[in-house]
């Protein structure tokens, strides 16, 4: 058996037909129509098993996205990894930051640093304890954010 983190990550958006901008609501409908449309039981009995497996799989897949993403906790985990792995594919980091050495905005809840271009990195404070990765707003400069320990 593969390595867990050789298993290619599954875009649960696409499974379900939706864009990552898509509301909980739409993701719903999507979500509804499809588990109809491929529900074992809606299968007819004159089809070849294999694509009776197939639809199986595919309804598994379909209840597996809705779990994800019809819960707004694990929808939010998602889409800040999915955001991360974007980030991780855009280029290499360019330098790792304390979250101690980046500046506290009280204004706005924030924590921000310049960047090198005259651009700024920030994180509210929420997703500060979440995320790693923050990308400059001007520029295509990552920082990797620790935490100390």
């Amino acid at each position: 058996m593969m390595a867990f983190e050789q298993i290619p990550k599954k875009d649960w958006y696409s499974i379900l037909g939706a864009d990552p901008s898509a509301s909980v609501s739409d993701l719903k409908q999507k979500y509804q129509k499809l588990v109809l449309m491929y529900h074992p039981d809606k299968q007819s009995a004159d089809v070849p098993a294999g694509t009776v497996e197939e639809c199986i799989q595919k309804f598994i897949e379909i209840d597996q996205a809705w779990k994800i993403l019809g819960n707004e906790e694990t929808k939010k985990e998602y889409d800040l990894q999915r955001h991360e792995d974007d980030l991780r594919n855009m280029g290499p980091v360019d330098a790792r930051v304390y979250l101690e050495e980046m500046s506290w905005n009280e204004d706005d809840q924030s924590f921000s640093l310049s960047c090198r271009c005259g651009g700024k990195y920030s994180v509210s404070k929420d997703e500060a304890e979440e995320v790693t990765l923050i990308s400059c707003d001007t520029c295509s400069l990552i920082i990797e954010l620790l935490h100390y320990h």
